[in-house]
């Protein structure tokens, strides 16, 4: 879902674990959190939501200190899907914690059997970089409304967002009941080692795998939220005012850092020129009003650290020395890490920026003559977290959400999917793992146990138990046959 961190976490464990104490305490402190009831758990919800609202401006604060991002985006983008997802999780945990009845087969009369949610313990939330406080506290929601003792891992590089997490943590739970561990790879390393229940992790593949490894060793549950290259599809029966204006604001918000960003625009070749040409408008609308400059507008975020802006540039250099052409943008400044929204055209194949993950403010727009050429290019590279189409036509909607297979989609309109909670929210293959947000991210932290309840003294399964008589092979061939 982002870059790797500066430096990625291993799986191996450290002789005397640093975190040992602090997990055996949690894990003794699960079975109490496990029997709280609804009200409980709501209550829990209820303070989080509290807080969160009385430090709206620290909030704010921190993700300016940490990468200027403006304060209107703070609360769009970080407290507004926490505070969704929380009221909508405390609306509806009752109903989704009720058991769930499911029917008797026949071969199985006299029995009734449901479905209960148990929470599955003690679990690791790893958070990244991106959007460090929405992405570590919507998993947490979760968690919590599941029932579970919590760690929380932020990313190393968002400090001034980290403490601000872990001022939270301490302000509302015991440290047996979340915990928040700031640090970078030696913290994230010894976290790894333990027998954790399951693992959030919020990250780029690479690492992802490195997770998974963790993971393995103890069998933990796994929930891997990655990234991609996440494609729009431009057709040419689309709104090109109104793509343009939205494949600006997804691909430009938090200055291209997001993981369901459009990572490149596939458009049909006869509306190629006029796309762009509604880019560059879009562009100058969005993020230079008042015709001062795009580099002085207040609605632009920076890059998060010099070596993401290292590599971007590198990604930018290596595309116009392969021939791209930049049809907008290009500016650079390393010193205030500011890389203008850019629009390339022209771009080679081979080129790296349409190899890796962007994520950042660049976007390659590539033209394609049929629907099928759009479909084969996507499908020949690895799945990706989302998916955008934009068409009038609906019959074209409905070929590429079909022959395209992505994480989750989005028909006219971009991002704004991760922000329904009743959407289940996850990649498939390269970008990810399992489902979050709503009742999904309550399964996610929940086991679901299968129960079946037989009356005393009686079974269905008694005239099949041996020994295995010629009258029990006949009742067989009747199961086997009608039942």
């Amino acid at each position: 879902m982002t870059p790797a961190p500066t430096a990625a976490p291993t799986s191996t464990a450290p002789a005397a674990n640093p975190f040992a104490v602090a997990f055996a305490a949690l894990r003794a402190r699960a079975p109490a959190l496990r029997a709280a009831d609804v009200a409980a758990r709501r209550q829990r919800l209820r303070r989080l939501e509290a807080w969160l609202l009385a430090h709206r401006a620290d909030v704010q604060q921190v993700l300016y200190q940490d990468f200027k991002k403006p304060a209107a985006e703070v609360d769009l983008t970080e407290l507004w899907p926490t505070l969704t997802e929380l009221r909508h999780t405390r609306r509806h945990l009752r109903r989704w914690l009720a058991r769930r009845r499911v029917g008797t087969p026949l071969a199985l009369l006299g029995t009734r059997s449901w479905v209960q949610l148990e929470p599955k313990g003690v679990v690791l939330i790893i958070a990244p970089w991106n959007y460090p406080f929405y992405l570590a506290l919507d998993p947490l929601v979760s968690a919590l409304a599941a029932g579970n003792a919590v760690v929380i891992k932020p990313a190393e590089q968002t400090p001034a967002t980290s403490a601000l997490l872990r001022r939270l943590a301490e302000a509302l739970f015991q440290p047996d009941e979340v915990l928040v561990v700031e640090g970078g790879q030696a913290e994230a390393t010894a976290l790894l080692a333990l027998p954790w229940d399951h693992i959030f992790f919020t990250g780029s593949p690479a690492v992802g795998k490195v997770v998974m490894r963790a993971a393995a060793e103890h069998l933990s549950g796994l929930t891997l939220e990655l990234g991609g290259k996440s494609p729009a599809i431009v057709d040419d029966t689309a709104n090109l005012r109104d793509t343009a204006e939205k494949l600006v604001w997804g691909k430009f918000l938090n200055a291209g850092q997001t993981c369901v960003a459009p990572d490149y625009v596939l458009v049909q070749a006869s509306v190629r020129d006029a796309l762009v040409q509604a880019l560059r408008a879009a562009i100058q609308q969005l993020y230079n009003a008042d015709r001062q400059g795009i580099a002085q507008s207040p609605a632009l975020a920076r890059i998060v650290n010099a070596r993401h802006f290292a590599r971007l540039a590198g990604l930018l250099a290596d595309a116009q020395a392969r021939g791209a052409t930049v049809a907008l943008g290009g500016r650079a400044d390393a010193s205030q890490l500011y890389l203008e929204p850019t629009i390339l055209t022209d771009v080679p194949a081979g080129a790296t920026v349409l190899e890796e993950e962007i994520f950042g403010p660049l976007l390659p727009v590539l033209p394609f003559n049929t629907l099928p050429d759009a479909v084969a290019y996507v499908n020949a590279r690895p799945k990706p977290l989302a998916q955008y189409v934009f068409s009038t036509s609906s019959a074209n909607q409905r070929y590429l959400l079909a022959a395209v297979a992505a994480g989750g989609a989005a028909v006219n309109e971009t991002i704004i999917q991760l922000a329904h909670p009743d959407l289940p929210f996850g990649g498939v293959g390269n970008s990810g793992l399992g489902k979050a947000h709503g009742y999904a991210g309550l399964l996610a932290f929940s086991n679901e146990k299968a129960v079946l309840q037989q009356r005393v003294g009686f079974t269905g399964i008694k005239p099949f138990y041996p020994p295995y008589t010629p009258r029990v092979r006949r009742l067989l061939d009747l199961l086997l046959r009608y039942l």
